[in-house]
């Protein structure tokens, strides 16, 4: 019974896909007579549907310089006449997908630095005459890493059914949380540099091996911190790969980081009552041994699928 439950979630989660999160960046330099502008609009070529196409002010007269891709994306460079500055203009992307969101960075010649997120729902940014610039854009590119990502997701899931009690669930997400933080870190600052295919099968496979986990000596782990530490230290570079990808395109590297960091903390912190509440009330219920076998099939299932899908995306 057990094996025909593993093949039917197998078989299910070949519809089932870990999206990869790529948001579409926006470089907007000002030149030297704050009327001239040079943009790079930076976008997913993977994600189905039309390129999203960027909207300048009707002050602006633009021209495409180049298109190439780079990474995974397909990136184009614009030159920027306008009549007047954009200070209280507003710049729209048109044709976003469900799935990404915009990062708008504008780098003005006084050391000024803007930066907003747009996504499908509100997909104009109104650029404001005089800005207290904070990075806190990279707090939701944090949020949507995470809560985009259903591997990163899985992981946390099954890491809480591997453990018991407040205090080693204290020390287990404090683990992971230091781990992903030191190689998130390490990677940004360029001190270290691993493929991001390889790291993403690898992720997979930390899945997998977390769902074996969830059934062995009653779904408690001796020191699950140490696991946790260690495939933390995995997701960091996971995490990171995305961020490395768009670039921090402005001179506060460190707070771009602390926040983009503080995000995923945010919406990782947001889901742990949900695997939480599923435990509890399959305890109350006495459906615990039968909700682990599902929750470890199913992560199992999924995790096997995304390391054989990455593993051929290496090859070819």
């Amino acid at each position: 019974m057990k094996r025909l439950l593993f093949a039917f979630v197998l078989i299910s989660s070949l519809d089932i896909y870990s999206h990869e999160f790529n948001p579409a960046h926006l470089v907007v330099q000002e030149l030297n007579d704050d009327l001239s502008y040079e943009a790079t609009w930076m976008y997913p070529y993977k994600n189905i549907g039309r390129r999203a196409e960027v909207v300048f002010p009707d002050e602006c007269l633009t021209e495409s310089v180049d298109i190439y891709y780079q990474g995974k994306y397909i990136n184009e460079k614009i030159s920027l006449e306008c009549i007047s500055p954009l200070k209280g203009k507003s710049i729209e992307i048109i044709n976003l997908s469900v799935l990404t969101d915009a990062l708008i960075t504008i780098n003005f010649n006084d050391d000024d630095i803007y930066e907003g997120l747009v996504n499908v729902q509100n997909n104009t940014l109104q650029i404001p005459l005089e800005s207290n610039y904070y990075p806190s854009s990279y707090l939701k590119l944090g949020l949507s890493h995470l809560f985009d990502g259903l591997d990163h997701i899985l992981f946390i899931f099954g890491l809480l059914f591997c453990i018991s009690g407040v205090i080693n669930i204290i020390k287990t997400i404090t683990a992971f949380t230091i781990a992903h933080s030191i190689t998130l870190g390490l990677t940004v600052f360029g001190l270290i540099s691993l493929p991001q295919g390889t790291i993403e099968a690898l992720i997979a496979l930390t899945i997998v091996y977390l769902a074996s986990e969830i059934n062995r000596n009653k779904g408690s782990l001796k020191t699950p911190w140490l696991m946790a530490f260690g495939f933390g230290l995995l997701h960091g570079l996971g995490f990171a790969g995305a961020l490395m990808d768009i670039g921090i395109a402005n001179d506060k590297m460190l707070l771009s980081l602390f926040f983009f960091n503080v995000g995923i903390e945010i919406a990782q912190i947001a889901l742990i009552p949900i695997p939480l509440m599923i435990i509890f009330i399959s305890k109350r219920f006495n459906y615990f041994e039968i909700t682990k076998i599902l929750i470890s099939l199913c992560i199992g299932g999924m995790g096997f699928y995304w390391f054989i899908d990455r593993v051929i995306g290496i090859i070819l």
